[in-house]
């Protein structure tokens, strides 16, 4: 019977492939007030809080891909990367460790966007972590979360600025009031032949005070060896990574109605080197005159306050946020090394978020959330330019107090406040809508202090003086023009069962990007006075995106299929460009592109035991409107190609089969795929004729896991292979000509072993 039922469901589900749930399942427990309609749902349910509110994937309106933490296990995921390969639409650019930077749904023009807001919101809990392009952003652990959600399409009422193309949301598990709980993670691990990775987690779960107060704790800590060899420093296997950190959590119920959730975090991600290669030096090798350092240290304290009214549950959620980042890199490569180049920066971040919503508890035809969101950031940067005092003793170039030739310290004041409200109106068990505002306001400046100074090397170095003094002036105090901007995000859609097991709807919904100030607005090249003068900045860019969709789910979960179209208006680009005598970076805007795709998603369970998760998007994105004058200050042509593959995807076919009691032994497949794509627009900027040597195209990869292990109660034993063909395919190449080495690869076939334990 159920064999028949999954065939002619099958049928069905073809034209109902989905944009939802890479999960197997993930359970949650919902509301107090819907327990009556959860005794109905079984327990593969997918349950998910996109809209701020406790509700089943299907009957969320949103493209919205879940992971729990058993599907995050299962298929070896620690980071961003992981996400990526298996949420259909999405690619993360990853040039090395601690740089992710996303593209959704082909919104981007290359996957660096130094300067810009990423266009994917990242959220852990409450705090959004997601920065400019070309800034380190933390590649947060995974362990011990609740679930991993990911929203693909712009996610402005909800969510706010810069979750222009969609928002990635890391919510961590709280304190069980009740039961004593330990788990603790090992994974050994052998990439290429000798390079050895090491990670160990570990959590513990004590109720302090039963139904009153309970107490988690988090610890991780990684030791992962390098591939990559650097021949500038000398250094094999330069790569190499050491991370840690740890969480917090203390939950107090003083009454039923009143929970306060304490949150403390630390994670410090050290990088030894980059993961960028030059291809004309060897497959996996760079050269740097010292290693190029990307880290960061997270540092987040959060309290969470939720009261439930008989009408309302009212949340305030507070945060404060530091994160220090490095950001040391080689800049030789932009003049074929003839000379020492290279920027020392450090950068803080002191950052504010407090959000205060109403989400209703009643149970009438009417459902509702308001709320107000405060956010507040200033970026402090120190800026380093160094030579090396070999080489300025080599040319005799006096005059400088030590190797560097330019510092200076810049900050940028960044703050957005805004109101936002959803409502859903349901006419009957089958047919709801749903409308949503949010009106924020934001404003950004950039001041650099005076006391720095500036200096002729560059020009000295660049000409071939020797035995000149260096010419040293000093970085007076500048204030930045304030960006102000007031924008209305919208949604409304219509959701239809015209069935039980299947919803459709149709949505329409928009989001933006703050604006971007230039740091150095006005500044005239010394190098070749004629090229491009730094502008202002960028104003706010924009996306309108049409989404139509199903959601299908038969024989209890063991048959679901979504799948969704859509189409994306983006105006007003944000685009990245560099001014090419000097390589400084500047924010600029460009007309319009459109955006438009279909993802699915198929999971089958035919027989007990077997399951297959198919998942994939074909997209298209091109610029569709540009003036002269634009072309030439960004590099890009009118149909030019965004920075996003055609099609993306991936599929894992599992076995469960029993070996005795309470044990289970399984074996898995994960594939996934995406194609090539170009790197950054086709042409100079400011010479629009001519085709930009940085140009290229990454490569079409595709990456096989193999798995295989047991759950013996308690215990959880995997072996896997990771990259089984050791593809070593272009994932990444930078735009900028700075660098000596551009390109990043796959990481190499990594076979190891996993142990989980619980209680």
């Amino acid at each position: 019977m159920k064999v028949q039922l999954f065939a002619s469901a099958s049928a069905a589900a073809l034209f109902a492939i989905p944009v939802s749930a890479a999960a197997q399942s993930t359970e949650a427990a919902p509301p107090a007030e819907a327990e009556a309609q959860d005794q109905q749902r079984d327990d593969r349910d997918i349950i998910v809080t996109a809209t701020r509110r406790t509700a089943r994937l299907q009957d969320v309106p949103l493209s919205v891909t879940a992971f729990g933490q058993q599907e995050l296990d299962d298929l070896g995921i620690v980071g961003f990367e992981g996400i990526a390969q298996n949420t259909p639409g999405i690619v993360v650019n990853r040039p090395t460790q601690n740089f992710n930077n996303f593209t959704s749904r082909g919104i981007n023009t290359n996957g660096y966007s130094a300067g810009l807001q990423s266009a994917v919101a990242v959220y852990v809990d409450e705090l959004p972590i997601s920065a400019n392009g070309n800034s380190t952003i933390l590649d947060p652990n995974l362990y011990d979360v609740e679930r991993v959600e990911f929203l693909r399409g712009p996610q402005g009422t909800l969510f706010g600025s810069n979750s222009l193309a969609g928002a990635m949301r890391i919510l961590t598990k709280s304190p069980d009031l009740d039961d004593y709980e330990a788990s603790a993670s090992v994974d050994i691990g052998l990439t290429g032949s000798s390079s050895v990775r090491q990670r160990y987690n570990a959590m513990v779960n004590v109720p302090i005070m039963k139904d009153e107060i309970g107490l988690r704790v988090t610890g991780y800590y990684r030791d992962e060896d390098g591939w990559i060899d650097n021949i500038g420093t000398g250094v094999k296997d330069a790569n190499s990574l050491e991370a840690y950190g740890g969480r917090a959590i203390l939950l107090l119920q003083p009454s039923d109605r009143m929970k306060v959730k304490l949150l403390a975090s630390y994670e410090n991600s050290k990088p030894a080197d980059s993961g960028l290669t030059n291809p004309s030096l060897g497959k996996f090798v760079r050269q740097s005159d010292r290693p190029d350092l990307f880290q960061g240290k997270l540092t987040n304290y959060n309290i969470t306050v939720n009261y439930e009214f008989d009408f309302a549950e009212l949340i305030s959620s507070t945060t404060l946020s530091d994160y220090d980042a490095s950001f040391y890199v080689d800049l030789a490569g932009t003049f074929a090394q003839a000379f020492p180049f290279a920027l020392d920066a450090y950068g803080f971040d002191d950052l504010f978020v407090q959000e205060t919503r109403l989400v209703s508890r009643t149970s009438g035809p009417i459902e509702w959330v308001a709320g107000f969101f405060y956010y507040d950031k200033r970026r402090t940067v120190d800026f380093a330019y160094r030579s090396s005092q070999e080489f300025l003793d080599a040319r005799g170039l006096t005059g400088l107090p030590d190797e560097y030739y330019q510092r200076f310290n810049s900050y940028t004041d960044q703050k957005e406040i805004a109101g936002f409200g959803e409502v859903t109106a349901r006419f009957s068990d089958n047919f709801w809508i749903t409308g949503g505002l949010r009106y924020g306001s934001t404003e950004v400046q950039s001041f650099t202090r005076g006391g720095g100074y500036n200096s002729n090397y560059l020009t000295l170095a660049l000409l071939g003086f020797s035995n000149v003094p260096v010419t040293v002036t000093p970085v007076p105090y500048a204030e930045g023009l304030k960006v102000k901007d007031d924008r209305l995000s919208y949604k409304a859609s219509v959701s239809w069962k015209p069935m039980d097991e299947l919803t459709t709807y149709a949505t329409i919904s928009t989001g933006f990007r703050t604006p971007v100030v230039n740091a150095r607005a006005g500044l005239v090249s010394t190098i070749d006075p004629n090229d491009i003068v730094i502008p202002e900045g960028a104003k706010s860019d924009s996306v309108t995106n049409y989404e139509i969709g199903l959601k299908g789910r038969w024989l209890n979960g063991d048959l679901v299929a979504n799948l969704a179209a859509y189409y994306i208006d983006w105006q007003d680009i944000q685009v990245q460009a560099n001014r090419v005598s000097d390589t400084i970076q500047f924010a600029t805007n460009i007309g319009a592109a459109e955006s438009y795709g279909l993802e699915f998603e198929f999971i089958a369970r035919p027989v007990e035991g077997l399951s297959l998760n198919i998942n994939g998007s074909f997209n298209r994105a091109k610029v569709t409107k540009l003036t002269p004058s634009e072309a030439a200050i960004s590099g890009a042509e009118l149909g030019t190609r965004l920075a996003s593959p055609h099609f993306q995807g991936s599929g894992t076919l599992r076995y469960d089969f029993p070996i005795g009691a309470d044990k289970n032994a399984f074996a898995a497949v994960n594939v996934s795929h995406a194609g090539s794509f170009p790197n950054q627009f086709p042409n100079v900027p400011g010479n629009p004729n001519a085709v930009a040597p940085t140009y290229d195209f990454t490569e079409a990869w595709t990456n096989v896991n193999l798995y295989a292990g047991a759950k013996l109660g308690p215990i959880d034993l995997t072996a896997y292979v990771e990259n089984v063909f050791n593809d070593s395919s272009i994932t990444y190449v930078h735009p900028e000509a700075f660098l000596d080495g551009r390109y990043a690869r796959m990481r190499p076939r990594t076979v190891g072993v996993r142990a989980n334990y619980r209680f």
